[in-house]
């Protein structure tokens, strides 16, 4: 089998397995998906969930979070990770206020340019809140991609890269769904469950 047709055949497999695929986040416009996206970093969504709506109540729009110090915000997202996780927030909200009018910008450059936004927080926000086709590569993105086949790198960035040429771009932001739900699932850093896995006969490294 071609690696065109076996790519094809892996990304209709996840297609079935995860049909409703989507963030499991929570969020409702781009500034709560910037945010949730933040806190996620070394995080789990579980844990970002159940801080964020006391962040959202209290800090309800940029303004307000542009206005919070990390001290004030701290405390509320302590258990998502470093304080430093507080500081890059409530500067990405004053940089949004100062040089985006105060709306979160729609690119890939801008998103970047604020403090503690990289690349695949900036790809979550653009595919989430705005709907353009990214792939956004996280450690679930970037193991079971290699691991399948779908691609062979070495970093986050080579992986996006080769994403980007083997998959078609109407499919991008659901395939970064059904890659990280077959992470979560099946395909797991420890003790992945290969021996049940359907796409066992397609994977290119194979954990068993």
């Amino acid at each position: 089998m071609n690696s065109a047709k076996r790519n094809r055949e892996i990304l209709a497999a996840l297609e079935a397995l995860y049909p409703d695929a989507g963030p499991e986040l929570h969020f409702s416009n781009p500034y709560e998906t910037l945010v949730a996206t933040m806190l996620s970093a070394q995080s789990t969504d579980v844990q970002v969930n159940k801080v964020t709506p006391a962040v959202f109540r209290d800090f309800p729009t940029l303004e307000k979070m542009a206005e919070a110090t990390p001290e004030i915000l701290y405390p509320y997202v302590a258990s998502c990770g470093f304080k430093s996780k507080a500081t890059n927030i409530v500067q990405a909200a004053r940089d949004i206020m100062a040089r985006f009018g105060g709306q979160v910008p729609g690119t890939l450059e801008e998103l970047t340019s604020l403090r503690g936004v990289g690349r695949k927080t900036a790809n979550v926000v653009l595919a989430n809140a705005f709907g353009v086709p990214a792939m956004a590569v996280d450690t679930h993105v970037f193991r079971v991609s290699n691991r399948l086949g779908l691609a062979e790198a070495g970093t986050v960035e080579k992986t996006e890269q080769q994403l980007m040429q083997v998959i078609p771009k109407k499919l991008w932001n659901r395939a970064h769904h059904w890659l990280i739900f077959h992470g979560r699932r099946v395909c797991k850093a420890r003790n992945p469950a290969c021996a049940s896995c359907t796409l066992l006969p397609l994977c290119a490294h194979p954990q068993v």
